[in-house]
């Protein structure tokens, strides 16, 4: 059954709103080493229930926070959000090294992410 599995929170500066977090809440945020600019942050331990994240500049058409729901397979969840009354509002695309992902919308008009992973992806 898909989960959320990441959230993302857009920010104007987003190395101000990194500084926040981690003295607010001790998250441990780092800049990622990838194509557009990205902070991860790690939110606690591994063996304790919860979710890690990455914060980014706003993306015009989403919200400021957005959860991500792991899939099997992009395409495939997106016939289904399709077919279930939701849209999509940013379609698949490839993340280097992590896997795929679309930003879609849900009957309701909450926006959220899924993503496929896939470590080839180039």
């Amino acid at each position: 059954m898909p989960r959320i599995v990441h959230f993302e929170i857009a920010a104007k500066d987003p190395e101000r709103a990194s500084k926040f977090y981690s003295q607010v809440f001790d998250w441990k945020i780092n800049k990622w080493d990838g194509p557009m600019p990205y902070w991860m942050a790690t939110t606690g331990d591994k063996a304790q229930p919860g979710i890690d994240g990455g914060i980014v500049n706003p993306m015009e058409g989403l919200p400021s926070v957005i959860n991500t729901i792991d899939v099997p397979s992009v395409d495939e969840y997106i016939n289904k959000i399709k077919k279930g009354g939701g849209s999509i509002v940013k379609p698949k695309m490839a993340i280097p090294t992590v896997g795929y992902m679309a930003y879609c919308k849900d009957t309701e008009g909450n926006v959220f992410g899924i993503m496929q992973m896939d470590p080839k992806t180039s």
